[in-house]
């Protein structure tokens, strides 16, 4: 399509297609069939960049609702505060993922977003997303793909939880983030977690010590190196079949 435009325009499109790249805002920037026109209205809708440091809460339980977030660059957590006073982690976040969800139901956050190391995101005001929804229908069908989305991992998560042993939480919580990070361009094999292991804890429901021995069973298995929050899968299959109930 670029190639028939002209420069000015081919411009246009490129900074586009270069500044969502590896980010779930292709789905919303750049359904297939839209025009030109549909196109800079959709650039003009995600300009709004916000940048945060490690630390930093995006927002918070209770806050009201307004917008919907694209991470550009960076990770985050979500989580719930327990009635005992525990933070409960309900997910974790990297790039080219939404954030802010949670909200559209009852117009106010349910959880706490907070960034794990210096971030960068995109922020959608809602009410304009459904505004132009409505005009471009291409728009609304790939947002409704990513709620859809974001529902079946929520059910994968309690599935997670529910049916599988602590070690085979840990495999396929590191399965996850591979395949995650593979999507993305990175190394499916080598990546540094960003989370802590009690934070991994709390998302798997696993106590602290509890996953630090399946972190060290896999090393002595030969699945994963282990480096402080350097990770190496040096066996796949083994991670594989040990979440499938196979090892």
């Amino acid at each position: 399509m670029a190639q028939t435009l002209p420069l000015n325009q081919d411009i246009t499109l490129s900074v586009i297609k270069t500044a969502c790249s590896g980010c779930n805002l292709r789905e919303l920037c750049l359904p297939y069939g839209l025009s030109l026109e549909e196109l800079e209205r959709l650039d003009d809708l995600v300009s709004t960049r916000r940048r945060l440091k490690r630390g930093d809460h995006l927002y918070r339980a209770g806050e009201p609702f307004d917008a919907i977030y694209a991470i550009r660059s960076g990770f985050f957590k979500t989580d719930v505060l327990l009635e005992d006073g525990r933070d409960q982690v309900t997910g974790f976040q990297m790039a080219g993922e939404l954030l802010g969800l949670d909200g559209i139901s009852s117009e106010h956050h349910t959880c706490n977003a907070i960034a794990l190391e210096d971030s960068e995101i995109c922020s959608i005001p809602f009410d304009r997303l459904e505004s132009l929804s409505r005009e471009i229908h291409a728009l609304q069908n790939h947002f409704h793909k990513v709620m859809s989305r974001e529902i079946v991992r929520d059910h994968g998560v309690m599935m997670l939880l529910g049916t599988m042993r602590a070690e085979e939480r840990l495999a396929a919580f590191l399965l996850n983030l591979s395949q995650r990070f593979t999507a993305r361009g990175f190394s499916h094999a080598e990546f540094n977690l960003r989370m802590t292991r009690e934070e991994i804890g709390s998302y798997l429901g696993l106590k602290l010590e509890t996953v630090s021995r399946a972190f060290s069973r896999f090393q002595e298995e030969g699945y994963v190196a282990v480096q402080q929050k350097h990770i190496r899968i040096l066996d796949v299959g083994g991670l594989r079949a040990l979440m499938n109930h196979r090892a």
